[in-house]
């Protein structure tokens, strides 16, 4: 679906930012003065937009990187936005695959994340998490 929506010719398109920006995917900035806002992205194409959500609302079932980046966003961001990042990052894998045909996808795993996580943001978030739920929270270093 998406090689029938974009075509087999990515030279239109020079990275894959450039494919998400057609696609509609990417949001608008609204900028007056000194205040900027976000603004709505727009239509694009809608088979390929339907087709990448319907890809994206699987992807985000399974025990992958695209379902773990799923579970990561929609904590803080929602179902919506959550599923056009994991949306986008399908798109940007097609174009890798798309632009270089000897390219093969390595799936990252579910715990790449956790496993390049910097210790001291993994205590401020947490940390954060805790005072949202209404806890007052004081850190103590362990004796070595």
């Amino acid at each position: 679906m998406i090689l029938a929506e974009i075509g087999a010719d990515t030279t239109r398109f020079p990275t894959p930012e450039h494919l998400v920006s057609w696609a509609k995917l990417c949001p608008r900035t609204i900028q007056s003065g000194a205040k900027n806002t976000a603004g709505p992205a727009g239509q694009g194409n809608p088979r390929l937009k339907g087709a990448l959500g319907e890809a994206a609302n699987a992807a985000a079932r399974t025990d992958t990187f695209l379902g773990a980046r799923y579970r990561r966003i929609v904590e803080r961001r929602g179902h919506v936005k959550a599923l056009v990042a994991v949306v986008r990052s399908i798109l940007d894998i097609a174009w890798h695959l798309i632009n270089d045909p000897g390219a093969s996808h390595r799936e990252l795993g579910s715990d790449r994340h956790q496993r390049h996580l910097n210790p001291a943001r993994k205590t401020r978030d947490l940390v954060r998490r805790l005072q949202a739920l209404g806890h007052r929270v004081t850190l103590e270093p362990t004796a070595a």
